[in-house]
């Protein structure tokens, strides 16, 4: 079933809010993620995986509180892996986000522009 003018107009008018935000979410997050630091990956992984052992242990052992600790060095492993340093993301994301950001907001809205423009066209 075709949509009316006025449905068309609203759909593309929506459209064009979703692909703005988007482009304004975009620049706002590429300018957080810096280089995954392999050391504190490699750590975070070793510190899982003697936490699983940990917890295994505790429990043959039946002392909960091994297996609590076993838990918790598991649960840090994995928050280490997950989570980018803040040394290196804290070092790093000032001196490349001052020059990368500008034109990285100016090649989004270039492109914003380009999109709004090709939309105006085809909807005139």
């Amino acid at each position: 079933m075709p949509l009316s003018e006025h449905e068309q107009r609203l759909l593309e008018e929506m459209e064009r809010n979703l692909y703005q935000n988007d482009a304004d979410f975009v620049a706002t997050v590429s300018g957080r993620r810096g280089k995954p630091n392999y050391r504190m990956i490699v750590i975070g992984a070793l510190l899982a995986v003697a936490g699983v052992g940990a917890l295994v242990a505790g429990v043959i052992v039946r002392q909960p509180l091994i297996g609590v600790a076993g838990f918790a060095l598991m649960l840090g492993g994995v928050l280490l892996v997950i989570t980018p340093g803040r040394s290196e993301a804290g070092s790093a994301a000032p001196a490349s986000s001052g020059r990368a950001r500008a034109p990285r907001s100016s090649w989004m809205s270039t492109m914003t522009d380009r999109w709004e423009r090709r939309q105006d066209e085809r909807g005139e």
